[in-house]
């Protein structure tokens, strides 16, 4: 149960978008912007991005954003979906690239500590061909995230666990991106 009266049954972020639209709206174009508008500097894809919410989310062990982002990323990836299941049991040992792989680090530095993403981590990716906009949205999504993570978390949001409420967050979240939720009433 969610530590304050929402007002919605809606799960995770979306509870709270609905409590709160001016602060809602804000995210959501945020997590739009960096997930799927990108930038014209980076070189990753949706699903890339996708993966990196799913990751940053894992690391900071909250099941949500984990889950619904991952759906969401699968969706994306398509035939390359076990990517994603790769990745959060290992993703140094995965099938990624080597890119992806150094950025996934950049990411998990800066989960941990940011001031630990080190003039050799960016060297790394560079050296694997990642752009200045591969890095530049690394960090902002895994800082990003953290917020999210922490936000959810925080007051205590609904975090369904049937894996087919997720499967159709990612595919909602997939197809059209990040809309803001109409108003729900909570179900009697």
């Amino acid at each position: 149960m969610a530590h304050i009266q929402l007002n919605n049954d809606a799960p995770g972020i979306r509870s709270l978008a609905l409590y709160r639209p001016q602060t809602g709206k804000p995210l959501y174009e945020l997590a739009q912007a960096l997930l799927r508008a990108g930038s014209p500097d980076s070189t990753l894809t949706d699903a890339q991005r996708e993966l990196m919410a799913t990751f940053v989310s894992s690391k900071n062990c909250t099941r949500f954003c984990m889950n619904s982002h991952a759906a969401a990323a699968r969706y994306l990836f398509g035939e390359e979906r076990n990517l994603v299941d790769q990745v959060l049991a290992d993703p140094y040992t995965t099938s990624v690239s080597p890119k992806l792989r150094a950025l996934l680090t950049i990411a998990e530095r800066v989960v941990q500590d940011a001031r630990k993403v080190s003039d050799q981590d960016v060297s790394l990716a560079r050296a694997e061909g990642a752009t200045d906009g591969d890095i530049h949205d690394t960090v902002l999504i895994a800082a990003a995230f953290c917020m999210y993570n922490r936000y959810v978390d925080g007051l205590a949001t609904l975090t369904p666990t049937d894996p087919a409420a997720y499967e159709a967050m990612g595919e909602r979240m997939g197809s059209m991106g990040y809309v803001l939720p109409a108003p729900t009433p909570i179900s009697s």
